[in-house]
C-alpha cells in the first residue's frame, strides 16, 4: 500500500474520531442545561429533513409531483401515528399506483 494513501487513512481517522471524543471526555459527568438538551435531541430530524427534502423535489426527471405525492403520503400516515414500516410501504403503494396512473 501506497505511504500517502495509509497517510490518507490514518488522518480521515483522526479527523473522524476527535468530534466524538471530545464531548464525551469534555461533558462527562456534567448535566447540560434544558435548552441544549432540547435543541440537541432535536438535530436528527432537522438533520433528516435537510437531506429528505431535496429529494422530494429532484426525484424522477420532469415529474415533481412524484416526489410531492410521496411525501404527501408519508407526512400523513407519519402525523396519523403509523408505524415507520407502515410509512415507508404505503408511500410506496400510493407512489406505485400514481405511477400507473401516469
Amino acid at each position: 500500500m501506497n505511504t500517502s494513501i495509509l497517510l490518507l487513512i490514518v488522518g480521515m481517522a483522526v479527523v473522524t474520531y476527535i468530534p466524538r471524543m471530545l464531548p464525551l471526555t469534555l461533558l462527562e459527568g456534567k448535566e447540560l442545561p434544558e435548552f441544549l438538551q432540547s435543541v440537541l435531541r432535536n438535530i436528527p430530524y432537522a438533520v433528516l429533513g435537510a437531506l429528505i427534502f431535496p429529494g422530494i423535489l429532484l426525484i424522477r426527471e420532469g415529474d415533481i409531483w412524484f416526489g410531492l405525492v410521496g411525501a404527501a403520503a408519508a407526512f400523513t400516515l407519519a402525523i396519523a401515528g403509523a408505524n415507520v414500516m407502515v410509512v415507508v410501504i404505503g408511500s410506496i403503494l400510493l407512489l406505485s399506483l400514481y405511477h400507473l396512473m401516469i
